[in-house]
């Protein structure tokens, strides 16, 4: 049903009242009223000549009689709303009781004016009534330049009742889902997105509580017709709340990251290209570094080895982050998702305390393991795994001054496997907390700047992480350490 359309209250525009009545006295005498203020009014002696009227044009007021021989008032009344939902309707009825007033708005009209009325009275209806027009003119105008720039936006939109219609669905939205028809509103969410992971995200977002209200996100490829590739769109599902804070829909936004994948996919390459063809020179620099400190080329002064020395450090430290980078852009490519297979933590921990006990202690440092019998293995890359632990212990190492004690443990909470590295430390800012994890990130004070490091570690840990399901938990405090908990989730 479309709503009538409104011709807008400027200045020079004279509001339409059509007056249905079969009294010709009463309807003079509106006339009369209503043409003194300025209004167009026309006259319609019974329901069939005011229903003919209506048909020929919009009229922004029907004063209508509730008794009339022929069709009856209530029957004009809910003929009217029928077709012209948005009318407003004010009834005149001769019976002026509670009852028939209540009947006639239960039926859609707006108000009511008993006989006999005074021309005051009628004025005042009429106002009224021509002020709760203009409200809903303003509304449907309001509505239209929603629609507007909804339809304008890039991003696809979709907006669902409860039953999984469609409310509303943008060209863009349309475009990205393959469907090729001008309107879905009505239609249910499956006869025209044809990708369950869609559906599935509205369902569980019609389903929240109102106390776990949230917003769903993930990231897939779209079949893209004539492309010579798939799209691939970030999802975007939450939930469209009433004034009562109740969820009556949900919204759902598509955004086609296809370029900027792409892009990122080209850097990956990139970074992973530079960084195996500067890994083989560098580890053929060490080695020859390696034979002058040993001797082997000739006697080395003190100072030599000092400076030789440095060098090392340096070039291992470049090794290191090359070898990171390549790490980082294996996993960014997916490439270890064939590669996992069941692997036993409890025993790639014990090995892993193994091999840097030695470290710990000749920096001072006591270094402890509690890992709980019976754990059950996990479905991951071991290699990956063990970068995991390696990095966590030897950051520990490097930021715990002399004299500390660090903890590592295995154990299992509900379907994860947590893993914590606990430290007598440095400890980190508040401020650092949310920024250790980027790329290249290093701490920088007084007590940070001689610790050798790339930056790198914690991004690989969050990315393996991330890639295998889990979450990574850091708490810490300025000169109280810090305790990095991993969750890896168990196959059951």
């Amino acid at each position: 049903m479309q709503t009538p359309a409104y011709h807008g209250y400027i200045d020079n525009y004279t509001p339409n009242i059509l007056v249905i009545d079969d009294e010709t006295r009463i309807r003079e005498a509106c006339r009369t009223v209503l043409e003194e203020r300025g209004y167009a009014v026309t006259l319609a002696e019974d329901g069939a000549q005011g229903l003919a009227c209506i048909e020929a044009q919009h009229y922004d007021i029907i004063l209508l009689d509730l008794v009339m021989p022929g069709l009856s008032g209530f029957d004009v009344l809910t003929r009217i709303k029928k077709k012209h939902p948005d009318t407003v309707i004010v009834v005149i009825t001769g019976y002026a009781t509670l009852e028939h007033s209540v009947d006639a708005m239960k039926k859609g009209a707006f108000d009511f004016i008993p006989k006999p009325f005074t021309p005051d009275h009628l004025r005042i209806i009429a106002a009224k009534a021509l002020d709760y027009t203009r409200a809903l003119r303003d509304i449907a105008e309001a509505g239209s330049r929603l629609r507007t720039m909804v339809n304008s936006l890039h991003e696809g939109v979709m907006c669902v009742n409860q039953q999984l219609q469609a409310v509303l669905a943008n060209p863009a939205f349309l475009r990205l889902v393959g469907h090729d028809a001008a309107s879905v509103v009505g239609r249910q969410v499956r006869t025209f997105v044809n990708i369950p992971r869609i559906e599935e995200m509205i369902r569980e977002v019609l389903q929240m509580d109102d106390a776990s209200l949230t917003e769903l996100t993930d990231t897939f490829e779209l079949p893209s017709k004539g492309a010579s590739e798939n799209k691939i769109v970030n999802v975007r599902c939450f939930p469209f709340i009433d004034r009562r804070g109740k969820t009556i829909g949900a919204i759902t936004v598509l955004n086609d990251i296809t370029a900027l994948a792409k892009m990122d996919r080209m850097k990956s390459e990139f970074v992973s290209m530079v960084s195996h063809e500067i890994r083989g020179p560098m580890n053929s620099v060490m080695m020859q570094l390696n034979v002058v400190l040993d001797g082997l080329a000739g006697e080395v002064s003190p100072k030599q080895e000092e400076i030789l020395g440095r060098a090392s450090q340096k070039i291992q430290s470049l090794v290191d982050m090359a070898s990171e980078l390549l790490d980082l852009a294996r996993i960014e490519s997916g490439l270890i998702s064939q590669e996992r297979e069941p692997v036993d933590m409890a025993g790639l921990v014990a090995e892993q305390i193994d091999l840097h006990r030695p470290g710990a202690r000749s920096a001072g440092l006591e270094l402890f393991a509690a890992i709980n019998s019976g754990l059950p293995k996990i479905f991951a890359h071991r290699r990956n795994m063990e970068e995991v632990v390696s990095n966590l212990i030897t950051n520990a190492i490097k930021y715990t001054p002399a004299g500390g004690r660090i903890d590592a443990a295995l154990m299992l909470r509900d379907d994860y496997l947590c893993l914590t590295v606990k430290d007598s430390g440095l400890g980190l800012e508040p401020d650092d907390l949310g920024k250790i994890f980027q790329r290249f990130y290093r701490v920088k004070n007084e007590k940070t700047r001689y610790i050798p490091g790339t930056g790198l570690g914690l991004a690989l840990v969050k990315s393996i992480v991330d890639f295998h399901q889990g979450y990574i938990d850091v708490q810490s405090k300025p000169g109280q350490g810090s305790v990095f908990s991993v969750f890896l989730p168990v196959e059951r």
